[in-house]
């Protein structure tokens, strides 16, 4: 039998969560699970915490494991298996999603995150990523806000 068809599967919907959703770009995610960044804290409190509904695309998954493959993150010789058990714990498997054909990221790479927060109707895309964060104007009147974690509060 299918795993991923089993009742309670994090890539089925979730009926009616009451839960806010937020979409937190790779960054970000490293600064809390690699670098312990203070201006993560009370964003990495909510998210342990269960309060929020954390959407991740296997894209977004696939990016961290890139990332901390190279460069700055495999310096620090991060605990892979702290950081995957983290994102099994804590986070919302979600399908990826079509883009957004009026919000575009000058980024390419960054688009997903746009388009999974638009998508699935997050309440905030957590970035300190310029070219998502120029975003935010346009982004508020569709119920979006985007902001860096140091500025993130529930409410």
């Amino acid at each position: 039998m299918d795993p991923l068809a089993l009742p309670g599967s994090p890539l089925l919907p979730q009926a009616a969560d009451p839960r806010p959703a937020i979409v937190v770009d790779t960054q970000v995610v490293m600064d809390w699970l690699i670098f312990n960044d203070p201006r993560v804290q009370a964003l990495a409190a909510a998210l342990a915490s269960g309060a929020l509904r954390w959407l991740v695309a296997p894209a977004m998954r696939d990016e961290i494991r890139h990332v901390l493959g190279r460069g700055v993150a495999a310096r620090y010789a991060p605990d892979l298996a702290f950081i995957e058990a983290n994102f099994d714990a804590h986070a919302q498997a979600v399908e990826a999603t079509e883009p957004s054909p009026r919000l575009v990221c000058r980024d390419p790479d960054d688009q997903k995150f746009i388009d999974l927060a638009l998508a699935r109707g997050a309440r905030w895309l957590v970035s300190r990523d310029k070219a998502l964060l120029t975003l935010a104007k346009r982004a508020r009147p569709r119920g979006l806000l985007i902001l860096k974690p140091e500025l993130w509060t529930p409410e």
